[in-house]
């Protein structure tokens, strides 16, 4: 199943520079402290804009493996 985590990341990989993984959600969970849209936590979306694309690359698989670990 195609999440909105998985095509905002996919969509964001086709800009450059690279671009959010944001959902428009932006609600921090409490227990987990990632947001519930996007799964960054307020450190990694304080950070996004000064994040050279790698980075961003990077953070883009912590996503989808916290995303995974969440279903």
């Amino acid at each position: 199943m195609i999440t909105a985590l998985d095509s905002s990341i996919a969509l964001a990989k086709t800009l450059e520079p690279v671009g959010s993984p944001c959902t428009d959600v932006c609600k921090l969970d409490a227990q987990t402290g990632y947001c519930n849209g996007c799964m960054r936590t307020r450190e990694e979306i304080k950070a996004w804009k000064t994040l050279p694309d790698g980075e961003k690359l990077r953070v883009f698989e912590l996503l989808l493996d916290r995303q995974s670990r969440r279903s």
